[in-house]
C-alpha cells in the first residue's frame, strides 16, 4: 500500500557506523505494520541476534503496533504510526509513536492481579516490559522506546 506508507527504502542499507536505520510513517493499518515489523526483524537477523532475542523483539513489536493502532489511534486510518528504529550489532532500539490521546502507564491495571485475570487488557504492555531490556513511555504515553541488547557472546563488533 504505497499510498498509505511513507518510509525509507524497502531494504535500508547500513548507516556509516554499521547500524541499520529503519524509519516509517504509515496510516493505522495492521498489514503495513507487519511489513515494517518484517523489515526490522530482517535487520535484527542481519546483525546476528540469537533466536531468543529475535523472538523477544518480534513479540514486543507485535504488541507495540497493536497498542499504537488499536488503542492509541483507535483504528482511525487518518491517524499515523511513526517508527524510528536503529539496529546495531550491540542492540536494537525501537521507537513507536501514535497520534492518539496517550495513556498513563501507572493507571494500567496489573493483568496478573487476581481481580484482572479475566480482563483482556494490559498483557501487551506486560509482555513488552518482560521481553525487552528497557521500555520507557513518553509524550503522554503516545511514544514507547524499547531497547533489546544483543546477548550473543560475540555481539560487540
Amino acid at each position: 500500500m504505497p499510498s498509505q506508507q511513507r518510509s525509507g527504502p524497502a531494504a535500508p542499507g547500513p548507516g556509516s557506523d554499521g547500524s541499520t536505520p529503519i524509519r516509517a510513517t504509515f496510516a493505522s493499518d495492521f498489514n503495513v505494520a507487519r511489513d515494517v515489523q518484517r523489515r526490522i526483524l530482517a535487520a535484527v537477523i542481519t546483525h546476528r541476534f540469537d533466536d531468543k532475542d529475535t523472538f523477544a523483539i518480534k513479540l514486543a513489536l507485535e504488541e507495540a503496533f497493536v497498542n499504537a493502532i488499536k488503542h492509541g489511534n483507535k483504528l482511525d486510518p487518518a491517524k499515523h504510526v511513526h517508527v524510528d528504529t536503529t539496529v546495531t550489532n550491540e542492540q536494537a532500539e525501537i521507537i513507536i509513536e501514535d497520534e492518539g490521546p496517550g495513556f498513563d502507564r501507572c493507571c494500567v491495571p496489573d493483568p496478573t492481579a487476581e481481580e484482572n485475570l479475566d480482563k483482556c487488557s494490559g498483557r501487551g504492555i506486560l509482555l513488552m516490559e518482560a521481553y525487552m531490556d528497557h521500555v520507557e513511555y513518553s509524550k503522554g504515553g503516545r511514544r514507547v522506546r524499547m531497547i533489546k541488547k544483543n546477548n550473543r557472546p560475540d555481539a560487540k563488533g
